[in-house]
């Protein structure tokens, strides 16, 4: 593989089974589940701070945040980060869990919201407060949400690393693993972000464009999963070396990695097109019943309008 670790990060000597892949593992490469952790204390201070102001805050939200803290860690934090730079199977096991799974759960969790609502209104927090809000409200920031560029990110980041010598050219350093992890859940956050539309974003599209921008990866995605699985060679170069005596063939390795992604992009896509359908039937729901009181409000001013018209006929 060519691969320089540097001795930093830990590599798996025995082949994987399910107790090996989620058995801790700590090294170099443990920043993202440090920075996952730091993440849910703050989160969980913030959940408390509005129940001392007697502000209730949504038991799911809080339950689906720690959820996806949780499968955070399942692919950061164990030997999955060791056995992803050997076996391209595992690779896309940790990269489709943090993109889909990890960043669906945290966003269904409301950071942002939580964030708004529970900084105070003064001293250091107001200060954070108002950086947060500056940074949602800035172009770069409405330019990265837009839906377009997010669907591009979310999907064109799959072609452009695996069709490309660009993924070598990361996986043979632990840093370029490293910036790779964080890069498929950022990708994430910001297509789940936009998606579910959760408190203050961004770029706040509309519900039907939001199911757009859930269901048009679906297809790109189960594109180049048949593009994997039907390939009579392996399409990177990264993981053609797995350790001989674990008998591991490379292209059977491939086909699990493209079921992989086959999976990935169908389960939580149907459950992220049926949360945001609900909202949108919801927000229907409401806004009829305020038209309603609307145009019976303006009907009740234009036949007070004509009342008044008629009197001043009849004097």
């Amino acid at each position: 593989m060519g691969a320089d670790h540097g001795g930093l990060m830990r590599l798996p000597e025995e082949p994987p089974t399910f107790l090996r892949l989620f058995t801790p593992q700590f090294d170099v490469t443990s920043v993202l589940p440090g920075l996952a952790l730091l993440a849910l204390v703050v989160y969980l201070l913030g959940v408390r701070a509005l129940h001392r102001r007697g502000m209730p805050w949504p038991w799911h939200r809080t339950a689906a945040f720690v959820l996806g803290i949780v499968t955070v860690w399942l692919v950061t934090a164990t030997q999955v980060m060791g056995y992803a730079m050997l076996l391209f199977s595992i690779h896309m096991l940790q990269k489709m869990v943090l993109t889909v799974l990890s960043a669906m759960l945290l966003m269904l969790g409301a950071p942002v919201s939580l964030a708004i609502r529970a900084l105070p209104r003064r001293g250091l927090g107001a200060v954070c407060r108002r950086l947060l809000l500056r940074t949602l409200r800035s172009r770069s920031a409405r330019f990265l949400a837009h839906p377009v560029v997010t669907t591009i990110i979310f999907v064109g980041s799959l072609y452009g690393l695996y069709f490309t010598p660009f993924f070598d050219l990361l996986m043979r350093t632990w840093a370029g693993s490293l910036l790779m992890v964080f890069f498929f859940l950022g990708t994430g956050l910001l297509a789940f972000g936009g998606a579910f539309a959760l408190g203050p974003w961004p770029h706040r599209a509309s519900p039907p464009t939001r199911i757009v921008e859930l269901v048009l990866p679906g297809p790109l995605h189960a594109f180049f999963a048949v593009a994997l699985m039907l390939a009579s060679a392996p399409i990177v170069t990264s993981f053609t070396n797995p350790p001989p005596e674990w008998g591991v063939d490379v292209m059977t390795d491939q086909l699990a990695a493209g079921n992989l992604i086959w999976g990935f992009g169908e389960v939580p896509s149907i459950i992220a097109f049926t949360i945001v359908y609900v909202q949108w039937v919801r927000s229907e729901g409401r806004r009829t019943p305020a038209a309603d009181r609307r145009a019976e409000a303006d009907l009740e001013a234009y036949n007070a309008y004509l009342a008044r018209l008629a009197d001043r006929g009849r004097r």
